[in-house]
């Protein structure tokens, strides 16, 4: 797979592993799965086994070749703690890892149990370091230490069932920092902890199929993260976005009514409680807004986790929250490139804000 994506918040895909099976909800409308069969049976294709789980060897070198330091997500076409992925394998994976100390690597699973069952197991180390030693070309430290400095480990919660369920497997797992994908956000979520959760993402789904997400449920978790100081990246709308975000004459055509349970029904049958006008503009027109902001907060491994991310600065949007500072925002504006500590709930213009 190309090394080049178009995810928001990383910067390369590694796929030492493709092929998924599903596993809850957040699986029903899968890209990867979507992409990978549609070459299902095309003779000498990289996928003609379809979306069938495959280990993928011949990948594993990749990052060694990667000078430039960069974010890394692990398997975006895959798990990599899916059940038919051996051990040996997983330890091969971590020990290239452990071995791109330059690198910062994103893996994200939905088997929460297995991920906290063999890298709390004390055997799992020395399998590293094993295969670590196995595949170095150059001198390597003798034992691998757990949690991997430079790995992040994250899980996928859509709902408020998933949540409670992953999160405390997460937190119960080793690890240098930790984050959640709340994407596709398919309904409220509390969180039931965030006390070492590091950092959320949110999103709408996208795609043939799209279920759409209730602005209140994309608010919340960022509340709750501005009150906990987890860094918050807010990664799109998806299909689906408020009518005051995104609005269109095709849009309203089949504009929906969505309840905060998530229940819609055609605008035309007319409003009730507290619905929203939601419009299905496809997630290049929804963008990324929340409320006039682009939330692109990370954590920063090297620095121990809840920190912005500092990269250069002309690589900073309009009005990018890049940190919370309590309830407060910390945002930094393109213009002048300074940075405002402002109260969400103030409607006055930037301007006019202190800095």
């Amino acid at each position: 797979m190309s090394a080049r994506t178009t995810i928001e918040w990383t910067d390369t895909t590694w796929n030492p592993v493709t092929g998924c099976t599903e596993v809850s909800e957040g699986c029903d409308h899968c890209y990867a799965k979507t992409l990978a069969e549609r070459f299902r049976g095309t003779p000498g294709h990289y996928f003609e086994n379809g979306f069938d789980v495959q280990l993928r060897p011949d990948k594993l070198a990749e990052p060694l070749r990667w000078r430039k330091p960069r974010r890394v997500f692990v398997n975006s076409m895959s798990d990599l703690f899916h059940d038919d992925v051996p051990d040996a394998f997983i330890a091969r994976v971590f020990a290239v890892m452990a071995r791109c100390s330059q690198h910062t690597f994103q893996i994200l699973t939905k088997r929460h149990g297995r991920m906290r069952s063999l890298l709390s197991a004390p055997h799992f180390a020395e399998l590293v370091t094993t295969w670590a030693w196995r595949d170095g070309v150059r001198p390597f430290t003798p034992m691998v230490q757990l949690p991997v400095p430079n790995v992040w480990l994250g899980v996928s919660v859509e709902d408020q069932k998933w949540a409670n369920i992953r999160i405390p497997a997460l937190l119960d797992t080793p690890a240098a920092v930790r984050f959640l994908s709340c994407e596709p956000l398919l309904g409220p979520i509390v969180l039931p902890e965030t006390k070492a959760i590091d950092w959320l993402i949110v999103g709408g789904e996208s795609g043939r199929g799209a279920r759409p997400v209730h602005p209140d449920w994309v608010r919340g978790l960022r509340d709750q993260c501005a009150a906990a100081n987890v860094l918050y990246f807010f990664k799109q709308w998806g299909e689906w976005a408020p009518e005051s975000v995104c609005a269109t004459e095709r849009g309203a055509r089949g504009a929906l009514y969505i309840e905060r349970d998530g229940a819609t029904r055609p605008a035309a049958f007319g409003a009730r409680g507290q619905a929203v006008t939601i419009q299905r503009n496809g997630k290049h027109r929804t963008g990324r807004l929340l409320d006039g902001f682009t939330y692109e907060a990370y954590p920063c491994s090297e620095h121990g986790g809840r920190v912005e991310w500092n990269p250069t600065a002309d690589t900073w949007l309009p009005g990018t929250v890049i940190a919370h500072d309590g309830p407060l925002l910390r945002i930094r504006i393109d213009d002048n490139q300074q940075v405002f500590i402002v109260d969400p709930r103030d409607t006055r213009p930037l301007a006019e804000v202190s800095a």
